[in-house]
């Protein structure tokens, strides 16, 4: 009865459900006849995880069928599935094989016996055990790491870690340790297969998607990034920061390896930011100049960029055109052309001296909103590239002489870090110069012959729903990536199917990390819209509401506590104190107090962890991390009739990302209102002042905010009453 009860409803498909779902009528016997034998090879009591294994490893399902087959036979399969008793349904499974071939695989083939003794059996049995160590033995770990990337010390660390120091809560990783991390992106790198010759970056400019892609040389980039480097040496002091708001291009790149080369600071600013938020950037990172573009060019629109920067700072700007080799607009007094630019370096060396500093220097300044209003400066030293580029490694198992391409922005954390993961690990960078959001990008993701792919779930749903990928060949993915916000399952099914059922490691983590504290592996199952496991070498507790830790083996939810000792992340902020911001009210835990994260998160039956949202009243916009306050100090100017607003993000019952919904309080509460007209309202208000890309998804009007005693607003409990009224509407 037992195996009866687990059996698939896969069984039950007929030939008129594919023929429903899409498929010719000619092609559904053939179909439903290896769709069977398929699922038959795993039967003999076996459950619907082994029986849509055999499905998916038989490749009975192609890329090229209509997703609402993908859909018939996966939720057929899964149709008894438990949830609540079992966890989620894994859609992926590790080959015993492809396991040892993996970057961790390898690692715990080469180190495990020694290591971990007879407790070592193979990678995905032990994996746990490495786990484990990784977080326990620092020391061990990162040095084996370390000689899998091309990071070169002009003076050896003296320790990898020094826990002596009680004032430094995160420890002090690699005492003593000189390098310029930059140099380490440019160099020929002989363990990892990378000459001068080897191809650095690809790309194509949208609108030429019928043309062959470009290609960079290493020797070619490390040419362009002197030459840039020497141009700044003529103009800013060593240690000046210099900001960078443009689209993540070829040049951008150049820049931003120039910029730390020569012993500078980069100050990332996403380019879809409004001019009040660049003047915010620029004044709190006291940055000394800006690069930018004349236009953005995306979706075969021009977008204004310039005219931005130009009302949001007083810095000089350099400035370089889109498309050609000439600026669209009239630059202001002081700033200067690109061209004008590079010329500075006219009749100097060729040959540059990088600027070697020590491991904890800074590079690079970056921005996460928190729930004060004003954007925490977060510093980045020599240290966060490795270990961003030491997880994609583990994680998303990039190797020498792959091409990854992940669509993002050097304004948020995913451009440096998909940056330094390329570089320091031998992989070729794949740069898309227009909108990700269409059929360009994915024939470029063909073209380029992309392995690794991320995403963030917003365009994955665009893909899906313009069935951009159709006719296009994306079989040479062998790992999805994604990160930004939640993951909708139905999307990551249609993702994963368009390669052949490849992995999609889910990523979450923090710019003051530098990298994800949870992530799939390739040693585990996986499932649609979670989390296999803490990222390597990081520890966690759940925290329950008195802020006591549950055990590692109990499905829980609650805030998450990380272990302090987490080399890459940072140990100071630019404009906040960082012990208050992410150690204060923390509970101890063996012996060192937690680091706050502030994400809830679920640990499921069968060892997953879901995101559920903020502890904070931080919310996560289509990717972009932003607080309430910001949004509500705009709101509240969008009309005279306003006395507040509140902010607050709400997941759809049916999943996928959050969605802003704004409660406004009037000033005269018998006054008639016009609750579209207050959507328009702050919309408009949003897009101006704050960034175009946020859309008002729910405006209510309410009689008054729930407050605390000391008058704080309890946005939670609005969150929960929202959730509450939307999920009462949509079953009616």
């Amino acid at each position: 009865m037992a195996a009866a009860a687990t059996r698939s409803s896969v069984w039950e498909i007929q030939p008129r459900d594919v023929e429903a779902a899409g498929l010719a009528a000619a092609e559904a016997g053939a179909f439903l006849s290896a769709l069977r034998s398929a699922a038959g090879a795993a039967s003999g009591g076996r459950g619907p995880d082994a029986v849509w294994a055999s499905v998916a490893a038989a490749g009975v399902l192609r890329p090229e069928h209509p997703h609402a087959l993908h859909q018939l036979v996966y939720y057929s399969v899964y149709a008894g599935w438990d949830r609540a008793a079992r966890g989620p349904p894994p859609y992926w499974f590790p080959s015993p094989i492809d396991a040892k071939h993996t970057n961790i695989g390898r690692l715990m083939e080469a180190f495990g016996p020694k290591l971990l003794g007879p407790s070592y059996k193979d990678p995905i049995s032990s994996f746990h055990l490495f786990h484990k160590f990784s977080v326990e033995q620092h020391e061990v770990y990162w040095p084996m790491v370390l000689k899998e990337q091309s990071v070169k010390f002009q003076e050896e660390p003296k320790s990898i870690l020094d826990t002596s120091d009680k004032s430094r809560k995160g420890g002090t990783w690699f005492q003593g340790a000189v390098l310029n991390i930059a140099e380490c992106c440019l160099l020929p790198w002989p363990s990892l297969n990378r000459t001068d010759d080897s191809t650095a970056i690809v790309w194509r400019d949208e609108g030429l998607d019928d043309y062959p892609v470009n290609h960079m040389s290493l020797k070619e980039l490390r040419s362009q990034v002197i030459t840039v480097a020497t141009a700044l040496d003529t103009m800013f002091q060593k240690g000046d920061r210099i900001a960078i708001d443009m689209p993540m291009t070829c040049n951008a790149v150049i820049i931003y390896l120039a910029i730390v080369l020569g012993g500078f600071v980069v100050v990332s600013i996403a380019d879809s930011f409004a001019p009040q938020e660049i003047g915010t950037r620029m004044s709190v990172s006291k940055a000394k100049a800006i690069f930018t573009q004349d236009f953005i060019i995306r979706g075969g629109k021009k977008v204004p960029l310039y005219s931005r920067v130009v009302q949001g700072t007083s810095s000089k700007a350099v400035v370089i055109p889109a498309t050609g080799g000439f600026l669209k607009v009239a630059l202001r007094d002081g700033d200067m052309s690109w061209k004008d630019f590079i010329s500075c370096s006219a009749g100097r060396s060729s040959i540059y001296s990088p600027v070697y500093q020590s491991a904890d220097a800074l590079t690079n300044i970056l921005f996460s909103s928190g729930t004060t209003g004003e954007p925490k400066a977060i510093p980045w030293s020599q240290l966060s590239p490795i270990r961003c580029a030491a997880d994609t490694w583990a994680h998303l198992d990039v190797r020498p002489q792959d091409i990854s391409c992940w669509p993002t922005n050097l304004g948020w954390v995913m451009g440096p870090i998909i940056l330094y993961s390329c570089f320091l690990n031998g992989v070729t960078l794949a740069l898309y110069h227009g909108s990700p959001l269409g059929r360009g990008f994915c024939k470029f993701v063909q073209d380029a012959g992309v392995n690794v792919l991320g995403t963030v779930p917003s365009l994955v749903k665009s893909w899906k729903a313009g069935n951009f990928t159709k006719g296009l060949d994306w079989s040479k993915i062998r790992v999805l990536g994604t990160t930004g916000e939640a993951s909708d399952i139905d999307d990551n099914l249609w993702l994963s199917s368009r390669a052949s059922y490849k992995p999609i490691i889910e990523c979450c983590g923090g710019t003051e990390l530098s990298s994800s504290y949870i992530q799939g592996s390739l040693l585990r199952p996986q499932a649609f819209g979670a989390f296999s496991g803490a990222s390597m070498s990081t520890g966690f507790v759940i925290l329950d509401e008195q802020g006591t830790p549950y055990p590692d083996d109990v499905p829980c939810a609650g805030e998450v506590g990380l272990f302090p000792l987490y080399f890459g992340a940072t140990d100071r902020l630019l404009n906040s104190d960082h012990n208050k911001v992410y150690f204060d009210g923390m509970p101890i835990y063996n012996g060192r107090q937690l680091r706050r994260h502030g994400d809830i998160i679920q640990r499921t039956v069968g060892g997953y962890y879901v995101v559920q949202g903020r502890a904070d009243d931080t919310m996560n916009l289509g990717g972009i991390k932003t607080s309430s306050v910001e949004i509500e100090r705009i709101c509240n100017r969008a009309d005279e009739g306003l006395l507040e607003t509140a902010a607050v993000s709400v997941k759809p019952a049916g999943g996928g990302p959050e969605q802003l919904a704004v409660l406004a309080v009037l000033k005269d509460r018998l006054a008639p209102y016009d609750a579209n007209l207050l959507k328009h309202k702050f919309q408009r208000a949003i897009q101006k002042n704050l960034n175009p890309l946020f859309k008002v998804s729910y405006v209510k009007v309410v009689p008054e905010f729930p407050r605390t005693a000391s008058n704080k607003l309890l946005r939670r409990v609005l969150r929960d009453q929202l959730k509450q009224e939307l999920s009462n509407r949509s079953k009616l």
